[in-house]
């Protein structure tokens, strides 16, 4: 009798493969096939067995990536041939990760899956540079935002004029590139200019680089920087807390992380002359 097929939807969290939940592990292990996105960390798909097939499904410089019909129909395919599928996403699936989509596709097809929430970016990627979303006496409200929306030729569908001053602060994920935009639209709805933001890039990551700045010359000090997606934007008074609460990407520690992968670069180049 052939084995039912199933399709797990499993957060890989923002960066940090030690994020990845212990449920998302074992369901990794036990995979017969991963599709994956471009933001999961390689090492996790070494937690699938060799023999698992590996699909990409992300957007990287020089490949397209599949569509998301394409995506659905390879989940769909493989759970009916009786396969264990994890569908490995960035974040959490269910936070701007089209998890909703997908798992909408899985259930009219008749097919099983779960879903297993992942840390999302928008709280772990601000706690890695230091930045508590909610502190006592500064912050007790906070509101995540897509700036990367779909275009749908009636402008913006969040409503930054309510948004702008209803919440202490604002998380906006996938907003480098409007960032200009952003930053003047909460301005003219009644942000101070004054308001601390923090760009962080590649959070959770070694690569991990934080930009802070004011509402008034953010996108100024991104531009200068050379900032490069994925990118997370913090707005709000807790940005100021930074300074104390950094502890990540403090210059010693990454003067110790710069040593490490000196060294281990030195030993491969000695282990290949």
């Amino acid at each position: 009798m052939r084995r039912s097929g199933h399709v797990a939807l499993v957060g890989a969290g923002p960066g940090d493969p030690g994020l990845l939940t212990l449920r998302g592990r074992r369901l990794l292990r036990r995979a017969d096939v991963v599709v994956y996105d471009r933001l999961v960390d390689p090492r996790l798909l070494d937690l699938a067995p060799p023999r698992a097939l590996r699909i990409f499904a992300g957007k990287a410089a020089g490949h397209r990536g599949l569509e998301q019909e394409e995506i659905t129909r390879i989940l769909v395919a493989h759970a009916r041939r009786g396969r264990r599928v994890v569908r490995l996403k960035g974040g959490d699936p269910f936070v701007f990760g089209r998890g909703g989509e997908e798992a909408a596709a899985l259930a009219a097809a008749g097919l099983r899956f779960d879903v297993v929430p992942g840390v999302t970016s928008a709280v772990a990627v601000p706690a890695y540079a230091g930045i508590p979303l909610t502190h006592r006496g500064v912050a007790s409200s906070f509101a995540v935002v897509t700036g990367h929306e779909e275009a749908t030729g009636r402008g913006s569908r969040i409503d930054w004029e309510r948004l702008a001053t209803a919440v202490d602060t604002l998380v906006v994920l996938m907003g480098l590139a409007r960032l200009p935009a952003i930053a003047r639209a909460l301005v003219a709805h009644g942000r101070s200019p004054a308001t601390p933001v923090a760009l962080v890039r590649a959070g959770t990551t070694g690569d991990q680089r934080t930009i802070t700045g004011t509402l008034a010359d953010i996108a100024a000090r991104a531009r200068a920087a050379g900032l490069e997606a994925p990118v997370v934007i913090v707005v709000g008074e807790v940005v100021r807390l930074r300074d104390r609460l950094r502890w990540f990407d403090q210059p010693a520690r990454l003067a110790r992380r710069a040593r490490r992968r000196a060294a281990v670069t030195s030993a491969t180049a000695a282990r290949s002359v």
